[in-house]
């Protein structure tokens, strides 16, 4: 079960490219290109105009305990 070899991966690029086309897989290749490149230009221009107040990965508790207990009010009402 290692890895594949070469005529395997041109095995599955035939079957691909059978069922989808290359008109499909272009379009599927520049919607993606697209979107990632929104996205790049989204947090470039998200992270210019905020100014953190404490570093991304720090949580205060107050936050974090409302947050679980809105959780656990939900998921009794739904259930």
């Amino acid at each position: 079960m290692g890895s594949f070899s070469i005529w395997h991966w041109l095995v599955v690029l035939v079957i691909v490219l059978l069922v989808f086309g290359t008109k499909k897989l272009r379009n599927i290749g520049s919607d993606l290109g697209g979107a990632v490149k929104g996205f790049k230009d989204g947090m470039k221009d998200g992270s210019a105009d905020e100014a953190p107040a404490a570093p991304a990965g720090q949580v205060t508790q107050s936050k974090s305990a409302e947050q679980s207990e809105a959780i656990d009010v939900e998921a009794k009402q739904k259930s």
